[in-house]
C-alpha cells in the first residue's frame, strides 16, 4: 500500500471500529438479553451499565479527530477491563475484544506517525 493511501485506510478503520464498538456497546447497555446474560455473573447491574457507557464514551471520543488518541487509550483500557471480566468469569470468547484493542492501537499508531511526518 502506498503512503498516500495509508491515511485513508486508517480513517476507514477508525470509523468502522468506532461505529461497531458504539453499536455493540449500545446493545450491551439496552438489550434485555445482555442484561439477563450479565446477571449470571453475579455482579451488580451498574457494572454492566458503567462498562457499556464507558465504551460508548470512549468510542465517541475515538471518532473525534482531535481526540482520537485520548479516546483510543480510554477505549483500550475499557476493552482490557472487559477482557479481564470475561476471563475471570470463564468466558473465553475474548477474540473480538482483542481484535478491537489491536485495531485501536493501529489507528493510534498511524495517527501519531502521520503527525510526526507533518512536523
Amino acid at each position: 500500500m502506498t503512503q498516500d493511501r495509508l491515511p485513508a485506510a486508517l480513517r476507514i478503520l477508525q470509523w468502522t471500529l468506532g461505529l461497531v464498538i458504539l453499536a455493540e456497546s449500545a446493545r450491551f447497555a439496552y438489550s434485555p438479553g445482555a442484561a439477563h446474560a450479565f446477571a449470571r455473573t453475579g455482579l451488580p447491574d451498574f457494572v454492566r451499565l458503567a462498562l457499556a457507557w464507558a465504551e460508548i464514551g470512549a468510542a465517541i471520543l475515538f471518532l473525534v479527530p482531535r481526540a482520537t488518541v485520548a479516546g483510543g487509550w480510554f477505549l483500550i483500557v475499557v476493552l482490557a477491563v472487559a477482557i479481564v471480566l470475561h476471563l475471570l468469569h470463564g468466558w473465553l470468547d475474548v477474540g473480538a475484544l482483542v481484535v478491537y484493542a489491536a485495531a485501536t492501537w493501529a489507528v493510534m499508531a498511524g495517527k501519531s506517525a502521520n503527525a510526526e511526518k507533518r512536523t
